[in-house]
């Protein structure tokens, strides 16, 4: 998969110092965050870049809302997801929502004023997106925007997850780092199939996982004695998202290490020969899990809502690695063509 197109940056650098002029019925220009070179959250910057077109099968969308997530973060310091493309000044941001301004050729599915929820594996922290029509589905009106822009990248993930675990009703699955963007996620997706739930978490988010349906259990020192007694019927499956000793205590705990998985220790992972998850998004994926946040089963949690300006802040919160729920950055206020 190649870097996508429009909000990626070019080889001219794109910020608002003698661009082109005004295109007729509306300014060329929006802002977006991106980084020029690898390093801290402080090479985040938000700047005006030329607004994208969209090309055959794709919508424009003026984009409300955006995730912040573990990966955009590690993207900053210098890791490359598989098949993209990095291009300075490069655009970060994996998961939006917001309302289709403009539809490309041959669009039919799609008209200006649709609220739509998505992902790209790039450029989404940014006023406008250029985006496949495969790659959007509606937003429900009963999904707030923070929710729906937070939703796509955890909940896949932990969608994914849950099929390649195998886990059914009447099953106990263990969650490390159950408080998280992809643990809430998890934990409720469990639940609703009717799986029992062990959740790890800090000693400040006991409630919050109990809450969402899981046995909680501290971490620190006698934390596999804690999970046994939560479990004493024992442990089908495993997800951990928390890193740390998460995956090592889930292959004491699991017989079937084809049933243990993490998304954040790849070596480990090698190492003791289990599953390695990544997020198998699709629209139809996407999809139910909005049907399930409009019927109230699936709850995301929103810990931090920021203002694109302030997305600095908010890769250093996400990089803490100890918060509750999702961070999201709030691109614009007003829902342009709705």
């Amino acid at each position: 998969m190649s870097a996508p197109r429009g909000n990626r940056g070019a080889s001219a650098d794109p910020v608002r110092d003698g661009g082109p002029p005004a295109e007729p019925g509306g300014a060329p220009w929006g802002r977006a965050a991106l980084i020029e070179a690898f390093g801290p959250p402080d090479v985040l910057e938000v700047r005006e870049v030329p607004r994208p077109r969209p090309d055959a099968g794709e919508v424009l969308v003026r984009v409300r809302t955006a995730g912040v997530q573990p990966a955009d973060a590690a993207i900053r310091g210098g890791w490359t997801p598989p098949g993209a493309t990095i291009v300075f000044p490069q655009v970060l941001g994996n998961e939006f929502a917001g309302v289709v301004v403009e539809t490309g050729p041959g669009v039919q599915e799609w008209a200006i004023g649709d609220e739509v929820v998505g992902f790209r594996v790039l450029g989404c922290y940014a006023d406008h997106v250029a985006v496949s029509a495969a790659q959007v589905v509606r937003k429900p009106a009963a999904v707030p925007w923070p929710a729906a822009g937070a939703l796509s990248a955890s909940g896949q993930t932990a969608h994914t997850a849950l099929e390649r675990l195998r886990v059914i009703a009447g099953e106990t699955l263990l969650v490390h780092g159950a408080a998280g963007g992809v643990g809430t996620m998890a934990v409720q997706l469990a639940v609703a199939r009717g799986a029992r739930v062990v959740g790890t978490a800090s000693a400040a988010n006991q409630d919050h996982v109990r809450s969402l349906g899981a046995a909680p259990v501290v971490y620190g020192p006698g934390q596999e004695d804690r999970i046994r007694a939560a479990a004493p019927q024992g442990v089908d499956a495993a997800l951990d998202v928390a890193g740390h000793d998460g995956l090592l205590i889930s292959v004491r705990l699991v017989a079937d290490r084809d049933r243990v998985g993490t998304s954040v220790d790849r070596a480990l992972q090698q190492r003791l020969g289990c599953r390695w998850i990544s997020s198998d998004r699709s629209t139809a994926r996407l999809a139910a899990l909005l049907d399930l946040c409009a019927r109230g089963t699936l709850a995301v949690t929103v810990r931090n809502l920021l203002p694109l300006e302030r997305v600095a802040e908010a890769h250093r919160d996400v990089e803490t690695g100890h918060g509750r729920g999702k961070v999201v950055l709030r691109v614009s206020e007003d829902s342009e063509g709705s």
